[in-house]
């Protein structure tokens, strides 16, 4: 099956009306996720795999939603940045930077028009990205052994460890702490129990979703209602709500170069949405030099950050899909719900499963059209709902996190792990432990596990076996330049400051 054969395909699985309805409420969910500050896409899409489960959606239906709520939480969030200088997440906090300044000016309608664009825009060429590069990424991973895929996971844990907070040996602790909850329960090759402690509940692991939403959406919670500050920005008007073919010509430059960059630091295992809205940030701000207005309310400086997190939504797809590593903490709970429907991401994924992959390109270039239509007429309604108040959010919150939960399964003893994950994610936020090192350990623990294993169980329990391939080689070189990059860089970057001092 060609490429253009299997898009066909795809096209007939996306504009199914089941379908076409979920991308539609995935979008208009995931924008409104994405306007209300603190819930956040992780947050978000963990809330909503429950209702997956209880639907009994197919896989491709799960994915196409969960993804809809993806994307458009990656919009949603710059709304709120235009208009109240508030992120809705971290990938929009370079938006306020120029967004803000322009809602001052009175100009929050061209602001919001051309985040709106540039999410179009680059929604769609990561789309065109993926496409192209999924299979060819696919066709090599097959060549993957045990060892090769041991030295994968170790690649992904190193970047997503090194990346996902300011304190690598904080973020490797909690990496740890994810790996031992996937040894909780039955031994997969002797059946032994294993940190069971007695209870039967524990003895088919821990459920992914049951630590997810405690993790993200009650310890979230716990720590908004500790939260007694509001801010006191004052709404903008937003007065236009469109772009003139001026404006659009003016940022079409950045709308391109923004996408490229924001879609390739996407692809790469823990870099995220939040590395890619900043590097571009900065980049157009270098590449533009005089000739822009960066920081003083420019419209490329709104373009930029908005065009690159949502090219890295799509890019983040690839070491999804091909590879089954997620790049990010929503792909990871994306990566778990997967799992839990029974399809396990991998190379054969192509192959083996063209309604779920084809089926979610397809659909992704719906929903772009989708976000276009639903975010500009309606901007006026998102933004009434920062007009409702924590009493009633945050109930709500928690009630939607316990009835999915208890949904999944019918067991209580959910109800109760899922709290205590609550407070473990509260008190993880408090000491500033990042959150999504844990899921990542937890999801990939099992299948790290199964491949060192085989790997084992292949060369009569040689170790040098997991270094015996040329692809393991440079994926251990890529982990180990992954964990000490940073810390090899800021030094020398002291040095050449102190240097420059001295002169």
């Amino acid at each position: 099956m060609d490429i253009l054969q299997a898009l066909v395909h795809g096209f007939g699985v996306a504009f199914q009306p089941i379908n076409l309805l979920l991308v539609f409420l995935g979008c208009l969910v995931g924008t409104l996720i994405g306007v209300l500050p603190g819930i956040g896409p992780i947050s978000g899409v963990a809330l909503l795999v429950p209702l997956t489960f209880a639907l009994k959606l197919p896989p491709e239906s799960a994915l196409i939603l969960l993804a809809g709520i993806y994307y458009g939480a990656m919009y949603g969030g710059s709304t709120t940045s235009i208009l109240l200088n508030i992120p809705g997440e971290t990938s929009s906090v370079v938006t306020t930077l120029d967004g803000y300044q322009l809602a001052k000016q009175g100009r929050a309608g061209p602001a919001l028009a051309i985040a709106a664009w540039g999410s179009f825009i680059a929604g769609t060429l990561s789309v065109v990205g993926l496409m192209l590069l999924g299979p060819l990424l696919a066709q090599w991973a097959i060549r993957f052994g045990p060892a090769e895929y041991f030295a994968l996971m170790v690649f992904g844990f190193s970047t997503l460890s090194a990346l996902a907070g300011k304190n690598m040996a904080k973020a490797l602790i909690a990496t740890a702490f994810g790996l031992m909850l996937a040894t909780v329960g039955q031994d997969p090759q002797s059946g032994i129990s294993r940190y069971t402690f007695g209870l039967l509940q524990l003895e088919d692991g821990m459920d992914f979703l049951v630590v997810a939403i405690g993790l993200f959406a009650v310890g979230e919670v716990l720590v908004l209602l500790e939260e007694k500050s509001h801010s006191s920005a004052v709404m903008a008007q937003v007065g236009r709500v469109y772009l003139s073919l001026k404006e659009f010509m003016g940022a079409l430059a950045t709308f391109l170069r923004s996408s490229v960059l924001g879609f390739l630091i996407g692809v790469l295992p823990g870099a995220g949405a939040s590395i890619a809205s900043f590097v571009a940030y900065t980049v157009e701000k270098r590449w533009l030099g005089r000739r822009g207005r960066f920081g003083q309310g420019d419209l490329r400086g709104v373009a930029a950050p908005e065009s690159a997190n949502n090219a890295a939504a799509g890019g983040a797809m690839i070491p999804l899909l091909t590879l089954g590593l997620p790049g990010s903490g929503t792909t990871a709970i994306m990566l778990g719900a997967l799992i839990s429907l029974g399809v396990t991401p991998g190379p054969q994924m192509f192959q083996q499963h063209p309604n779920i992959v084809w089926g979610l390109i397809a659909s992704m270039y719906v929903g772009n059209v989708v976000l276009l239509i639903l975010n500009l007429p309606l901007v006026w309604v998102f933004v009434r709902l920062l007009t409702v108040p924590a009493w009633f959010l945050l109930p709500a919150v928690l009630a939607v996190s316990f009835i999915g939960v208890y949904a999944v399964n019918n067991n209580p003893f959910d109800l109760l792990l899922m709290s205590v994950f609550g407070l473990v994610g509260y008190l993880m936020r408090k000491f500033d432990f990042p959150l999504a090192p844990v899921l990542l350990g937890l999801v990939l623990g099992y299948l790290m596990e199964i491949n060192l294993r085989r790997a084992m169980a292949i060369s009569n329990g040689e170790v040098g076996f997991l270094f015996s391939s040329p692809i393991a080689v440079v994926l251990w070189i890529l982990a180990g330049l992954s964990l000490f990059a940073p810390t090899i860089i800021s030094r020398f970057a002291r040095r050449g400051q102190l240097g420059g001092d001295e002169i």
